[in-house]
């Protein structure tokens, strides 16, 4: 039988549960709280040299719940716009299993976030397709689902391509890279899409999803997340690079270990 990434993490939510000081302590009360700025040098093929620099902030699986407040957003909203990146993209996930009652808290949450070339968002398995993309655009954010945008920077055009979690197949993601430019960068909260975007031709791909594994085990690593190409960082396929964020929320049970929260700042550089 097959383990799922659901099994493992209630697993080490029971086994956490009965302990009272060590690792699951100290995730649930220490670590899941530890939200650092990484910023990462991204190469991607066949970037143009205007572009070579080009900042984007990325921000995802946020997840606010009982366990993510939305002043807990706020904070991790805030430190990203500090860092004054030139774009921002949300990878997804922004409450828990479609709560209702968290969709509007948590776009205000992020409602102060602006950057000089826009803030994009996707949405993610725990997103429905109507209550939050509408609150999430009433702050001025633009949701791509299974759409393309297209910016001009430093006189480069660049198209970000948006898709679903449910959209999966290479045949349902072609249709949006008609008559796009060369410089494309796929969001897509699923880093399995790996395989898709490769095929594709595609440069670069945002990806989130995993949360790095939440619980990565010494030895071991990351045992809920291993059936994902990438699970956090950088990884390629052919000519295509994926960033994978470890997000900012958790699900399942409210630990991280080895795996701190992130708030991802990728510097895009020529490869």
């Amino acid at each position: 039988m097959a383990i799922t990434r659901r099994a493992v993490l209630k697993a080490f939510a029971a086994t956490a549960a009965g302990t009272i000081v060590g690792a699951g302590s100290y995730g649930y009360f220490d670590e899941r709280r530890q939200l650092a700025v990484t910023r990462p040098d991204v190469r991607v093929a066949g970037l143009p040299a205007k572009l070579d620099g080009l900042r984007i902030g990325f921000l995802t699986d946020v997840h606010c719940s009982r366990w993510m407040s939305p002043e807990d957003v706020y904070r991790a909203a805030a430190q990203l716009r500090d860092e004054r990146a030139d774009m921002i993209v949300l990878g997804g996930d922004y409450v828990t299993w479609g709560d209702r009652t968290q969709v509007h808290p948590s776009a205000e949450a992020l409602a102060s976030l602006s950057a000089p070339h826009g803030v994009f968002g996707i949405l993610g398995n725990h997103d429905d397709d109507r209550d939050m993309p509408a609150a999430l655009m009433a702050h001025g954010i633009t949701v791509l689902k299974d759409a393309r945008t297209r910016l001009s920077i430093k006189g480069e055009t660049i198209d970000l391509i948006g898709i679903r979690f449910w959209t999966k197949r290479q045949a349902d993601i072609a249709p949006l890279m008609r008559g796009a430019s060369r410089n494309v960068i796929l969001l897509a909260h699923d880093p399995r899409r790996l395989v898709e975007a490769a095929a594709l031709k595609i440069p670069l791909v945002l990806s989130g999803h995993t949360h790095g594994g939440q619980v990565v085990l010494p030895l071991v690593g990351p045992i809920a997340a291993q059936k994902f190409p990438v699970v956090a960082g950088i990884g390629t396929r052919d000519k295509t690079t994926m960033f994978v964020s470890r997000g900012i929320g958790t699900v399942y049970v409210p630990v991280r270990i080895n795996c701190p929260p992130e708030i991802a700042v990728l510097t895009l550089r020529r490869a």
